[in-house]
């Protein structure tokens, strides 16, 4: 069987017979991989062209829905990725964390995008400069998509997982993706995409998947294309310094493998619930994947003393765990991906044992449960040991891709630090301590050497996702040798995809091109207030002025008893005058409650709920005796997709500025309604 990409609009079946893939339990032939005749660019130019032109014209939320419908109808099938899966030599738990694990990133990037982004295609990004003293020249930043497409060359281990967490922020950021799985693993790849394809969720020339070669792929990028790799750091620093990425500047994203370390701490006794959590991690780190993850632990840093403890403990733990087809009951651990990679193993461990000691595994004496170790891409659950971290470089330098790990001792907590440091760039480190004090030294010395770090303990194993897990909120890289980017990061990856630029401009001009109002912008009335009027009705700059309300003494002693707060700058005359403020002023809370008596319309109407409050200041204190009126002001809609039999809505965000008896501003703030919509 021949895997085909899907390219320009059709499957495309490679001219040669190309690479031969293999069954990792069986050794048997599950298909050859080619992308012989593919015009690569004229794949480029039709995922700009096609596919870019038709995303851009989406909004972030038409994207998230595709997205969000996409991942339903995957997950429906994952019983048929799962089947596939096990070729790969995945157990169940193992397809679990790249299948299910790689949609529920999916979903979770959806349902982000429609909470936290414009139903449009710029996203506003921070707060209003004020570039002049007088508010006529503003600054603000915006975000737009990148007329380009986003190459995604992705490494064997995560099939499905390091494919779905790159397209899902570049779908929403309006940027097709063009997908490069890893050969050995391709076939599972492509058929989660063609089910993509089939289904229709998102434009033509959104995604395209290349099963082989890239060829001259990256020769035909511009200016405002993206790669972004996972794989190893020796192969990501060859694609880094293509000359045509250097040219043009090309933003390159690299996820390498890394050394990454777990550091028990110095107080840790072997009684200690953290003495067992850290065997634990180790040994699933060692087990899940057969080790093939980019976030593996690899080397194992302990206080000397406890070195033979752990040393057994963790040999103990690894000989409970049986290895073979993951079909045959009681398989935990599957196999490494081919057999090729059976020999890259062996190889770095021969390297490693030059200056470590294997201290369990290693050999080819192990046994295989319902398969045939000669056949399958097997290799043991090794552990070895390296009695002097300072002065021994391979450990820190020499990565065996599998169930393999190093033993280090330390003999003081900055040795541990100094040993973490070595390996010069990390995806992760775990730290093991119950000692809040010696948690915060590992912690803060380390940090600038690993992209994540995990602190885990008594309180949080029960919940914690562990070592070797990055999560969809949190970024997802290291410095160093693991390659210095970023992925995932919730907005961050959305962003990565998309042009930062700053403008500059009146405060008319920044409305018109942001779509939200900015203060000095003109303000627009037409005698109908605007809680009478539906979402659609609103425009931005409408402005309500209210009428004005004097604060009186009886105003601060009655919001003081219903509220409890007796704060002596509201009660206390003399204190009052001794104080910042030099009299008894109005409780600030008072200000926004009586400004919302001013500018509410009281009768039923559109308006269906206040959604929050936002960016609260207050500028000037309110006195007794003094009058404030209030000013509410449409500053931007956010069109909201229909739930269920809910109403048709949407979120009116309102500036509002109260000012006093001399028009000085005395609060600033934003408020959000739930506003009903006429259009279903």
């Amino acid at each position: 069987m021949k895997l085909n990409s899907y390219v320009c609009g059709k499957w495309h079946e490679g001219a040669s017979q190309g690479v031969e893939t293999f069954n990792a339990i069986t050794g048997a032939t599950v298909c050859h991989v080619s992308s012989d005749g593919i015009d690569f660019g004229e794949v480029v130019r039709y995922g700009r062209d096609v596919g870019g032109s038709a995303l851009r014209a989406m909004t972030f939320h038409e994207r998230a829905t595709a997205l969000k419908n996409m991942a339903k109808a995957l997950i429906a099938d994952k019983e048929k990725y799962y089947e596939i899966s096990t070729q790969t030599g995945a157990t169940r738990a193992d397809g679990w964390v790249d299948i299910e694990g790689g949609l529920g990133t999916v979903f979770s990037y959806a349902s982000l995008a429609n909470r936290e982004l414009p139903n449009d295609t710029v996203l506003v990004e921070g707060d209003t400069e004020q570039l002049s003293k007088h508010g006529s020249f503003l600054g603000r930043h915006i975000l737009t998509s990148k007329p380009g497409v986003s190459v995604h060359i992705n490494a064997f281990n995560f099939p499905c997982w390091g494919m779905l967490e790159k397209i899902a922020p570049s779908l929403i950021a309006g940027v097709p993706v063009i997908i490069k799985p890893a050969t050995p693993s391709a076939y599972l790849s492509e058929a989660m995409v063609r089910d993509m394809v089939e289904g229709g969720f998102f434009p033509e020339g959104a995604i395209q998947i290349i099963c082989g070669s890239v060829g001259d792929l990256l020769e035909h990028l511009g200016e405002q294309d993206v790669v972004t790799f996972t794989g190893s750091a020796s192969t990501g620093r060859k694609l880094r310094t293509h000359p045509n990425i250097i040219a043009n500047s090309i933003p390159f994203t690299m996820e390498a493998d890394s050394l990454n370390a777990a550091i028990l701490g110095e107080s840790v006794s072997e009684d200690d619930p953290e003495f067992e959590l850290f065997l634990k991690e180790i040994s699933k780190e060692m087990t899940i994947k057969a080790g093939q993850k980019c976030t593996a632990i690899r080397r194992v840093i302990v206080p000397r003393e406890k070195v033979k403890a752990v040393v057994d403990g963790l040999a103990a733990k690894l000989d409970k765990i049986a290895m073979g087809d993951a079909s045959q009951d009681g398989v935990r651990m599957g196999a490494l991906i081919s057999r090729d990679q059976v020999q890259d193993v062996k190889e770095q461990v021969a390297k490693l044992a030059q200056e470590c000691e294997i201290v369990h595994g290693g050999s080819d004496d192990f046994e295989v449960v319902g398969a045939d170790k000669e056949k399958g891409a097997f290799y043991p659950k090794t552990v070895l040991y390296c009695d002097k971290p300072f002065e021994k470089t391979l450990v820190h330098e020499v990565e065996a891709f599998g169930p393999v790990t190093t033993v280090m001792p330390y003999d003081e907590l900055d040795d541990a630090i100094k040993i973490a440091q070595l390996g010069k760039g990390s995806l992760v480190a775990s730290v093991y301590s119950f000692d809040d004090a010696e948690t915060k030294k590992l912690v803060t010395s380390a940090a600038a050497w690993h992209g994540r770090m995990l602190i885990l303990n008594r309180d949080c194993a029960k919940e914690s996702t562990g070592h070797g897990s990055p999560l969809m909120p949190l970024v997802h890289g290291g410095p160093g040798r693991a390659g210095g980017g970023e992925e995932l990061g919730g907005l961050r990856a959305v962003k990565h995809y998309m042009q930062r630029t700053a403008i500059q401009g009146s405060p008319r001009s920044l409305t018109a091109v942001t779509s939200e109002y900015h203060r000095g912008a003109e303000l627009q009335t037409d005698g109908v207030h605007p809680f009478r009027k539906y979402f659609e009705d609103l425009v931005i700059g409408e402005t309500l002025v209210t009428h004005r309300r004097t604060v009186t003494e009886a105003d601060i002693v009655n919001f003081g008893c219903l509220s409890g707060d007796h704060f002596y700058a509201h009660f206390d005359e003399i204190a009052a005058q001794d104080s910042f403020f030099g009299k008894r002023v109005a409780h600030g809370y008072f200000v926004i409650s009586a400004a919302a008596g001013l500018f509410v319309d009281p009768g039923k109407g559109p308006v269906i709920a206040n959604y929050g409050l936002e960016s609260l200041r207050f500028i000037e204190p309110v006195g007794i005796g003094e009058t404030i009126q209030a000013k509410l002001t449409v500053k931007k809609k956010i069109k909201k997709a229909q739930r269920g039999d809910e109403k048709p809505n949407g979120v009116v965000q309102w500036a509002v500025e109260v000012v006093n008896q001399n028009d000085e501003a005395v609060a600033l703030y934003d408020i959000l309604t739930l506003v009903e919509r006429r259009d279903v």
